[in-house]
């Protein structure tokens, strides 16, 4: 199990060309936001801006986010939250997107009454489909918007690696992110991948932040 924060070279700025798409969930990501850290962190990264980020509408958010691929294709997307969600959809309307690959950090079960609130409903029912690029889902097993074990189902249904943080909430501001060496570490390692045009061995991000 690897903890929240990996000491560790920060030489994720590497001579990288790679785009970095973040794709942030309810509320957007704030200034303090890993997101927000890690975007600074790499020369060719953008964000996916929605209109209203209080009221999510799957139409709107998913065609919001199908203009930014289109205009930066073969990008690493960085997902948190609903926005992991939002990928997903993404990828059931749109098998052939040019995305490289995603980082899918705490995902949130809207399928769950308990765990999600009303308005987050019409991201529901959540896409249970092999996610056509190369995939890993992060999860925390105190997070308060999905059981762990649930956040395994997507993972496995989805065909992605599945790194286990240990209790970090929801990897989010409140819960001490902020800059997130694991996350800069999977990102780098994923680029690394990319341009080698090869695929790593089972487990590889797992090693990257262990």
């Amino acid at each position: 199990m690897a903890p929240c924060n990996v000491a560790g070279p920060r030489d994720c700025e590497a001579n990288v060309t790679i785009p970095v798409l973040i794709v942030p969930g309810l509320g957007g990501s704030g200034e303090q936001h890993w997101q927000t850290h890690l975007e600074r962190l790499f020369p060719d990264a953008a964000r996916v801006h929605q209109d209203d980020w209080a009221r999510p509408h799957l139409t709107r958010w998913v065609d919001r986010l199908a203009q930014a691929v289109a205009a930066r294709p073969a990008a690493v997307l960085v997902a948190h939250s609903l926005g992991c969600l939002l990928v997903a959809h993404l990828a059931a309307r749109w098998p052939d997107a040019p995305i490289a690959a995603a980082l899918l950090v705490a995902p949130a079960d809207v399928e769950s009454a308990r765990h999600t609130p009303d308005h987050t409903r019409g991201f529901a029912p959540i896409p249970l489909l092999t996610l056509p690029f190369r995939c890993v889902v992060v999860a925390s097993t105190n997070d308060p918007f999905i059981e762990f074990e649930r956040a395994r189902e997507l993972a496995n249904a989805w065909g992605a690696e599945f790194v286990d943080v240990g209790p970090c909430g929801h990897i989010n501001v409140a819960s001490g992110f902020g800059p997130w060496l694991a996350g800069e570490r999977i990102v780098a390692s994923t680029m690394a991948w990319i341009q080698a045009s090869e695929r790593f061995p089972r487990n590889s991000l797992k090693a990257a932040i262990a």
